[in-house]
């Protein structure tokens, strides 16, 4: 195995006094003539803040600007890398990119392959972490306490930043995270975090006006005014430009004091990431034993909750609802009250929810950025969660962001979600392939979170968890109309409790 080195996160991106060249905004407007003449300042090396959630709302004209220039060395901030062939994957091709330091990898698997084959550096970070510390940096606020990640990978500096020339398959590690400061506040443990200011910040926004002041369009807004705050210099990218005094105060998203360039975009292609499309029946299909889950999982949300669902089965539980219940659905990248999909006429790539599926939106919804949005959920603003999961362990821990040296997909905001406190309910299937435990005594992956899951739905049974004080068994409380307790007991990891009477799932 290589030397294994340990480098600061923070050594590219730490908190610094802003000196910023008053040159940049004296002038009565901001707007230049192109991209190229927009990124004159970027340069080799440079630590580059960039905006967007999956591909809504990214710079498009910029990063192709930023390809055409050949900078390279770069460290990018952004909670994802777009996809192998768009986006921020662009600058990954041509190998520009130097450190990525993001939350989640999602279905771009060069991203995945350049990192687990040592030819990037990537810290990934819970991603309201990272909004946090890109409004912080933006608000000269050099650090904050965090409860994500506490008792996680992330705290405690286990997570691999750049593997060496052999790569994960060889477990050839050459840098390594640094563990974070901790500390207790009202008895529970916190992370402290640094803030991240860019040297450069590239936005997309839908319409300025000439001294910068920005407004965006539904969930484009995402990372994109966090990012720019962050910036020493930011450079943002528009579809419409007006004069001054053509936007009402009201309406301004982001004033242009933190907006130093302005560049009307030469085209926009909008690729959406994942076309999602209302069938128009208003039925779904599911195969049934995830049917059985996810209708289950639906008898837990009350009238006015506020309520967020992970990507993948937890977003079909909102299909479910019993009549007369009205939930407002909470999406990461800034959106509350996500309606059903669209039909094929009201498809908007400006309207997203957090698995980068088309939405439409219901009476009542706000936008609002991506830090505001954790702000919600560390708040303990959203009354229930639902995730999926790899594993679930004996007293409550969760694992579901990675298999090192295999599968890289990230946290996301999991971390976040799990830390508040939020009703945390994990819908899985109780058994993964080959019959192998995913309930066990304890998690063999690095954690998402610890003690935090309050009960566990899956096709065989529910469970509920103990997360506060002493740790104890938990307790099957419901078990499938299909199975035996016998069969429960063989296909989980754990010892448990069996609670006194013990119900049929679904039996009313």
């Amino acid at each position: 195995m290589a030397m294994v080195l340990r480098r600061s996160l923070y050594r590219v991106c730490t908190w610094q006094p802003r000196s910023l060249a008053r040159g940049f905004a004296t002038s009565s407007s901001k707007v230049v003539s192109s991209v190229d003449e927009a990124l004159d300042c970027v340069k080799d090396g440079q630590t580059v803040c960039v905006g967007g959630f999956g591909l809504c709302g990214i710079p498009e004209n910029l990063i192709a600007g930023i390809q055409r220039k050949g900078v390279k060395n770069l460290t990018a901030v952004s909670n994802n890398a777009g996809v192998d062939d768009f986006g921020l994957g662009k600058l990954l091709q041509t190998r520009q990119i130097k450190r990525m330091i993001a939350s989640y990898v999602g279905e771009n698997k060069l991203f995945e392959e350049l990192y687990l084959t040592g030819q990037l550096e990537v810290e990934l970070t819970p991603q309201g972490t990272l909004a946090e510390r890109l409004r912080c940096g933006g608000a000269g606020i050099p650090a904050f306490y965090t409860r994500t990640a506490f008792g996680t990978a992330v705290q405690e500096g286990t997570n691999v930043i750049k593997y060496g020339p052999g790569g994960a398959k060889a477990k050839d590690i050459e840098i390594m995270s640094e563990p974070r400061e901790t500390r207790e506040f009202d008895g529970k443990g916190y992370v402290m975090e640094r803030a991240i200011v860019g040297d450069v910040a590239l936005v997309k926004a839908w319409k300025a006006d000439e001294r910068g002041n920005l407004v965006w369009r539904g969930t484009a807004r995402n990372f994109n005014p966090d990012c720019a705050r962050a910036g020493k210099i930011c450079i943002a990218e528009v579809e419409d430009i007006v004069p001054v005094g053509a936007l009402s105060p009201e309406e301004i998203h982001l004033p242009g004091i933190y907006v130093h360039r302005v560049v009307k975009g030469e085209s926009y292609e909008k690729r959406i990431e994942k076309r999602t499309i209302s069938s128009g029946t208003g039925g779904i299909k599911v195969d049934k034993r995830r049917e059985l889950i996810i209708r289950r999982a639906a008898e837990e949300l009350q009238d006015g909750m506020y309520v967020n669902l992970g990507i993948g089965m937890p977003t079909l539980v909102s299909n479910y609802t019993k009549p007369g219940v009205r939930i407002e659905l909470q999406s990461e990248n800034g959106l509350l009250g996500i309606g059903p999909y669209p039909t094929e006429d009201q498809v908007d790539a400006d309207l997203i929810n957090a698995g980068k599926e088309t939405v439409t939106m219901i009476p009542g919804s706000s936008i609002f950025s991506s830090s505001e949005s954790f702000g919600m959920v560390r708040g303990s603003k959203v009354d229930v969660t639902i995730l999926g999961a790899m594993e679930v362990a004996a007293n409550g821990d969760l694992a579901n962001w990675i298999i090192p040296g295999k599968m890289v997909k990230g946290m996301g905001g999991a971390m976040d979600l799990v830390s508040s406190d939020s009703r945390v309910l994990i819908v899985m299937e109780h058994l993964a392939k080959g019959d192998k435990h995913k309930l066990k005594q304890s998690c063999a992956l690095p954690l998402t979170g610890r003690r935090v899951v309050n009960r566990c739905i899956t096709d065989m049974a529910v469970f509920d968890f103990v997360t506060e004080g002493p740790e104890a068994p938990p307790t099957l409380v419901e078990i499938a109309p299909d199975t035996t307790l016998d069969a429960v007991k063989a296909a989980t990891g754990f010892e448990f409790k069996v609670a006194e009477p013990l119900k049929t799932m679904l039996a009313h």
